[in-house]
């Protein structure tokens, strides 16, 4: 069968890619797609000899899907044209790009001796879903971690390139040794395709999808294009100014469409700071909490904040304690529930028992100092049964997560 023509356009190119099942050989004709082409990316690929048309993924990196579909394809002596829909094609200066302007380590962490800075970004108050678990494909068809650690804090994220001639592994012992030295407990680990992740469920796939992708330069935008030899671990470190968690990913991309990544390794390092958010919302002050109480029964008060996974108090929260004394010592007859609620994230029982840990800490602040006496106060947990949003996103979370005073 004559194998169609290529379908050239300014946003794809053609390579000849060495067939390693034909001991290199043989030539796979590959016609790559940037992901900012206007046309469609679901371009079949032909075989040459029985016309079996497969069609190329239309979102995300799925360099190993097509890499493996080729490979399957030569071994029986066949050409192939494929459209990867998750690459982008570098323009000439991108080989010659310099370090992200305004961008600096993190101070904590040092980078491994000679890497480029290609990629960073640094929000002041984030949510991160920091992975703790292998990573296996979930009945939504999509990744899911066995087990994820939800912070919230200052969030910075760096992307480095490492000089050439260097294996993963080296440069991902090199962290892992610098962490150690810097007092770091790790919380997870693996290395390997088969201790990190399954088919179908690779951890760049949650990491660093399209959507996540850094968008400093064209090299931050292909990172990890075709990842291989992965490494990753998850730390974190306690310290008298806030604890601070990291989230190491290092692996090296085998895409032969980018000369300038190809077979370099490239690694995605994620602090998140335990820093409180910026308050914005006012604080509830004594007469209004007594207002609804009279009104409804129950008041539910923000501004009490606890480190993640934990039940002690922050510093932030001593002004909503105030007013919830003054709100006791002007009712001296009122007896209340300080009930805890959470979110959804983590298991049933572990929120039941947080929720109650917290409440508990509530009420020992308030005997403590301010002197109200226990017999008025009664903790309680009620962990996620008692949403006020859907827990769908971070905005619902951040609402479910408070505590309520209810009147006995």
């Amino acid at each position: 069968m004559e194998q169609p023509p290529f379908h050239r356009s300014p946003h794809t190119a053609v390579q000849d890619v060495p067939d390693r099942n034909a001991g290199g050989d043989r030539q796979i004709k590959v016609l790559w797609a940037s992901r900012t082409s206007p046309e469609p990316v679901s371009t079949p690929v032909q075989g040459q000899d029985d016309g079996t048309v497969a069609l190329a993924p239309r979102h995300g990196h799925d360099g190993r899907a097509i890499r493996r579909f080729l490979e399957g394809r030569m071994s029986h002596g066949r050409l192939a044209v494929a459209v990867l829909a998750g690459a982008l094609l570098l323009p000439a200066g991108a080989v010659a790009q310099q370090e992200v302007a305004g961008a600096r380590d993190f101070p904590l962490i040092k980078r491994y001796e000679g890497s480029r800075l290609i990629g960073y970004e640094s929000r002041p108050f984030d949510t991160v879903k920091l992975i703790v678990g292998k990573l296996t494909l979930g009945d939504n068809g999509q990744p899911a971690p066995a087990a994820v650690r939800e912070l919230e804090g200052r969030h910075t994220r760096l992307l480095y390139l490492a000089p050439s001639q260097r294996s993963s592994l080296e440069v991902f012992r090199n962290y892992e040794n610098e962490l150690a030295a810097k007092g770091f407990t790790v919380l997870f680990k693996c290395s390997g395709e088969e201790q990190c992740e399954s088919v179908g469920a690779e951890i760049y796939r949650v990491l660093y999808p399209p959507t996540k992708a850094l968008q400093n330069n064209e090299l931050s935008k292909v990172a990890f294009n075709v990842p291989a030899e992965p490494h990753y671990l998850a730390a974190t470190l306690s310290r008298p100014e806030g604890a601070v968690a990291v989230s190491l990913y290092v692996a090296v991309d085998r895409s032969t469409a980018f000369p300038e990544t190809k077979d370099r390794v490239a690694v995605l390092l994620d602090v998140v700071e335990d820093k409180p958010m910026e308050a914005k919302m006012v604080t509830v002050d004594a007469a209004t909490m007594a207002k609804d109480i009279a009104a409804t029964g129950r008041v539910a008060v923000y501004g009490l904040y606890f480190d993640t996974d934990k039940a002690d108090l922050k510093q932030e929260s001593a002004p909503s304690l105030a007013e919830i004394g003054k709100l006791l010592k002007a009712q001296p007859d009122l007896k209340v529930y300080i009930v805890g609620h959470t979110d959804n994230v983590g298991g049933f029982d572990y929120n039941m028992s947080l929720s109650q840990l917290r409440a508990k800490s509530v009420v020992d602040q308030l005997v403590q100092s301010f002197g109200i006496s226990p017999d008025r106060l009664k903790p309680a947990g009620a962990g996620l049964i008692a949403p006020v949003a859907p827990n769908d996103d971070d905005a619902g979370r951040s609402k479910n997560r408070r505590v309520e005073i209810v009147k006995q």
